[in-house]
Parts: structure tokens; C-alpha cells; sequence
């Protein structure tokens, strides 16, 4: 028997990087998760690797009717939820100066807005004792050149974590953050060219207190951990970032 036989998850953004390997500890574990993305490939790549107790859904966390399709699809898949990761978010680099509308908008629509009325959304289905897990970063308590928009846009998820624990506590659902420092995770392949993403890997493990990236299992080990067994836990931000925002 799996430590997660007979749970539910949803996990948005889940068909690659740490949203992947969460479900893939998961699923490994006997739950049934149920992934999201905008990449129909990717998802079916997914859906081959976690097997059998996967659901994967294409949904773009900027889409309001996606979103309530979403909560449909649940409904109907698992009825209620014990877990939610919403993770959904991308990257994006600019100089301050050069940071268009276009970007500011897209990186809070997807980092923040989406993974706000995500919660919303599906918090009905969510059972007594559940726990939600949101993505921050690093970058929130870092002023990091080229990331202003970004930053700022994981910031709100830090603040909404306290809200929203705050909120959700009479129906006693926790709601946590998980912020991850560099990763290898293949966000950076995706926003910009392979050898720029390979010198800006490179240049992130020398500066960390570890000497290196970190690995999307780590990361999915401290989503479950929250999601599961900080019983005593919320409105918390928990750094997993080779010690990069500490030390």
C-alpha cells in the first residue's frame, strides 16, 4: 500500500518541471492526481510516465473559463480533493527599463491571478483538513536584476498565502507556499535561448551556498510535506533554495 492510497490532488502545471515530479511522488504513493497545462504534448508525455492514477487536463491558468471547466472536471473525476498545488507559472526577463505592458500583464495573469481564482474556484471541493500549496520564489525577497515584473508577481502569491490561510481556516484547510530558488527544472530553456540558459545555470549554481541547482524532486518532497503532513501549518513560506535566500 501507497502512504497516499485513496487521496485526491490537483496539481496546475503539472506536466513538467517540479509540478511533474510532484505528481510523480505522488502517483508513485497510490494517489490520484490530476494535472494541468497548456501543452497537449507535454501532457500526454505526462500522463505516459505517471500511469494509470494520472487525469491530465489541458487548461491555461489565465483563462477564467478554463478555470471553471477545471473545477467541473474535478468535480466530476474525484468528487472532492484532498490537496491542491497550484503551481501554474512562467518566467519572464526584462530590464526594468525595457519591461513591456504585454509582459507585466501576462506574468500576473498566469503567477497570480490564475492561481488566485484557482484556489477560488476549487476550494468547494476541497475536504476538511486539506491542504493547499501555492509557488512562490526566491525571488520575492530578492532584488534581482532583469526579474522586477516577475518578482512582484510572486510576491502577491505570498501575500495571498496569508490571506487565504487566513480565509480557508473555519473550513480547516491550510494553505502554505513552496519557494524554490534555482532549479533545474527547464523553465529557463523555455524563456530564453539554450547556450543564454546554460551560461545563466551556470552563473546561479556558483552564486548559491550550495554550489549548485537545485532538483525538482526537492522540491516535490517539501509540496507533499506541506500539502500532507505540516498539520500544524499555514499562512508559511517554505524556502527551497539551497539556503540562496538565507544565508
Amino acid at each position: 500500500m501507497g502512504k497516499y492510497d485513496g487521496k485526491s490532488v490537483v496539481i496546475t502545471g503539472g506536466s513538467s518541471g517540479f509540478g511533474l515530479a510532484t505528481a510523480e511522488l505522488l502517483a508513485d504513493e497510490g494517489a490520484r492526481v490530476l494535472i494541468t497545462g497548456r501543452d497537449r504534448a507535454r501532457l500526454d508525455a505526462a500522463r505516459d510516465r505517471l500511469g494509470e492514477n494520472a487525469v491530465t487536463v489541458r487548461s491555461d491558468a489565465a483563462s477564467q473559463v478554463d478555470i471553471e471547466a477545471l473545477a467541473d472536471r474535478v468535480k466530476a473525476e474525484f468528487g472532492t480533493l484532498d490537496a491542491l498545488f497550484a503551481n501554474t507559472g512562467v518566467n519572464g526577463f526584462a530590464p526594468f527599463e525595457e519591461t513591456t505592458e504585454e509582459l507585466y500583464d501576462e506574468l500576473f495573469a498566469i503567477n497570480a491571478k490564475g492561481p488566485y481564482f484557482t484556489v477560488q474556484k476549487l476550494a468547494p471541493l476541497l475536504a476538511e483538513g486539506s491542504g493547499v500549496v501555492l509557488t512562490t520564489s526566491v525571488a520575492n525577497v530578492l532584488g534581482l536584476p532583469m526579474l522586477s515584473a516577475y518578482a512582484a508577481s510572486k510576491a502577491a502569491l505570498r501575500s495571498m498565502t496569508r490571506s487565504l490561510a487566513r480565509e480557508l481556516l473555519p473550513r480547516k484547510i491550510r494553505v502554505n507556499a513552496v519557494s524554490p530558488g534555482p532549479i533545474d527544472s527547464g523553465i529557463l530553456e523555455k524563456s530564453m535561448p539554450k547556450e543564454a540558459a546554460e551560461q545563466t545555470k551556470a552563473q546561479m549554481a556558483a552564486d548559491n551556498p550550495m554550489l549548485r541547482l537545485g532538483a525538482p524532486s526537492e522540491v516535490a518532497r517539501a509540496v507533499v510535506f506541506l500539502a500532507f503532513d505540516a498539520t500544524y501549518t499555514t499562512g508559511a513560506e517554505l524556502a527551497v533554495d539551497g539556503g540562496g535566500s538565507q544565508l
